[in-house]
């Protein structure tokens, strides 16, 4: 599914260059459930924008189902970030006074669906991410962190996507709260998702089945993982 070879991020600042992904290469097969850790400055979150294909390496490959990513254009990438790939974010990224059905709706707003279809589907994501019908009609403002990332998953979902990528998706939540929404990733990795986690807490990396340890813009360690949902 994903392929990267070489991968090297180059910034440039006038004179100065910062070297945020040096020569990184590793490969994740459909249904994995994928934690990449490391701490601030490591080159993980430049690695999160170049495999949601928000940003390109200055050199190296990225193929994401056998097409290579970067020598796509503009409509291109749009149509991968669309159908291929389903972010979750740390702030949620919701309309606040808009309600929790149109929130997961939104990704659907220039399909051919009616509108009926459309809250079906968001409807059936809302469900499958586990969360309550009867707060399907509240404002994302009215509901709790826990609540607002389920809500996030769903609409991640909407459009049926390969990759669900989940950027520090426990970072503005409690320990009771971080619980609940890696259980729900991890259901939706065993129900066949394929799951790539962005975080510097190894107690959320160790709900995954494989961690790949990132320092310094490479990668120090790739290891399988034994899941123990308890450590948060």
């Amino acid at each position: 599914m994903i392929n990267c070879k070489n991968l090297t991020k180059i910034y440039k600042n006038g004179d100065t260059e910062t070297i945020a992904l040096d020569n990184v290469s590793f490969e994740i097969k459909k249904g994995e459930f994928v934690s990449i850790i490391g701490p601030s400055g490591s080159g993980k979150s430049t690695l999160m924008h170049i495999l949601g294909a928000l940003d390109n390496p200055t050199s190296g490959e990225y193929f994401l189902d056998e097409r290579e990513v970067s020598r796509l254009d503009d409509d291109e990438l749009s149509d991968l970030r669309r159908n291929k790939i389903g972010f979750v974010f740390q702030s949620f990224n919701l309309l606040p006074r808009t309600t929790v059905l149109r929130n997961v709706m939104l990704p659907l707003l220039y399909s051919e669906l009616t509108q009926e279809q459309r809250e079906n589907q968001a409807r059936e994501c809302l469900k499958y991410a586990g969360m309550e019908e009867n707060k399907f009609g509240n404002l994302s403002n009215q509901l709790s962190g826990g609540q607002m990332q389920r809500v996030a998953i769903a609409r991640a979902l909407i459009n049926n996507p390969s990759i669900i990528l989940a950027d520090e998706p426990t970072g503005n939540l409690d320990t009771k709260t971080s619980r609940l929404v890696m259980s729900a990733l991890r259901e939706l990795n065993e129900k066949g998702h394929t799951i790539i986690l962005i975080t510097h807490e190894m107690d959320v990396a160790d709900y995954a089945r494989r961690i790949i340890h990132v320092r310094d813009g490479k990668i120090e360690k790739d290891e399988a993982n034994v899941p123990n949902d308890h450590k948060i």
